[in-house]
């Protein structure tokens, strides 16, 4: 059975932050210790000059994805640039540049930088505020709910089948055997219909308001229809939602929130927009 993902996910959580020792001052830097930085081009490859922008704008996406600032990684760059540049004029020497193929494709590679850092500069226009981020969490907090349930199930397609393993469960059969057996659900079949840990929101509502009304070690006594075809349901356990703190949870939170934003700004763009 797939599960509608409503709320929020619930992460691990986090280590609380060591406590510092305040650092001892240290001295200004004199004159002689400050370098100016480099002027001129990074390199000149057959008398075309190579941007020291460039690079360093590709060590800054290095440096944030993880990678330390050093003399070795700025040098790496270099010469990739370099060979970057010698392969650039050999494919413009050798007429292979002007491939239509070759054109579509950096074309679209032109778009999609284009398109990345509108959006990256309309975001940091149009940030997301604390009282957005407080709202979507408690949305999320109440469509959570404050119980959690531990249900299993065999989902089959036609009522009758689930009737007759009905009939076998009140005859002695075991639930797990018979998912195993006979449900459809190919994620859950082989642990015995388990669904792990999950709040109410996560199914459809048929489903969850029939596995809610369950006592615990409890199944229901006739198939519940769902849009995935017909179940039964056993309620082995339940317990109280562990909910983590707004701070936990917030960049997650923020993530979506920017999502949702972008999502409605191209929704704007192409409500005025003429598409044919």
């Amino acid at each position: 059975m797939k599960k509608l993902v409503t709320a929020a996910a619930l992460a691990a959580c986090a280590p609380l932050a060591a406590a510092q020792t305040p650092a001892k001052p240290q001295p200004l830097p004199t004159k002689e210790a400050a370098k100016p930085a480099p002027a001129g081009p990074l390199a000149t490859v057959n008398g075309v000059a190579i941007p020291r922008q460039r690079a360093e704008m590709i060590a800054q996406q290095r440096i944030a994805q993880g990678a330390a600032d050093s003399e070795q990684l700025r040098a790496m760059i270099r010469e990739e640039l370099i060979n970057r540049e010698l392969i650039l004029q050999e494919a413009n020497r050798s007429g292979f540049a002007k491939r239509a193929d070759v054109q579509q494709e950096a074309e679209f590679v032109r778009q999609s930088v284009i398109v990345q850092a509108y959006l990256r500069d309309w975001v940091r226009q149009h940030p997301v505020t604390d009282a957005e981020v407080q709202k979507e969490y408690e949305r999320a907090k109440q469509q959570t709910g404050t119980t959690e349930y531990r249900a299993r199930h065999i989902l089959v397609g036609s009522e009758d089948e689930a009737k007759k393993l009905l009939a076998e469960l009140r005859g002695g059969a075991k639930f797990e055997d018979l998912a195993a057996r006979h449900s459809l659900d190919e994620g859950t079949r082989m642990r015995g219909g388990d669904l792990d840990w999950s709040v109410p929101a996560t199914f459809d509502r048929e489903f969850a308001n029939a596995m809610v009304k369950l006592e615990k070690g409890a199944t229901t006594s006739a198939p519940v229809r769902t849009r995935f075809g017909f179940h039964i349901i056993r309620l082995d356990d339940v317990r109280p939602v562990n909910f983590p703190p707004l701070a936990q949870v917030r960049p997650q939170i923020e993530q979506r929130l920017v999502q949702q934003k972008v999502e409605t700004l191209v929704r704007e763009m192409r409500a005025k927009a003429k598409i044919e």
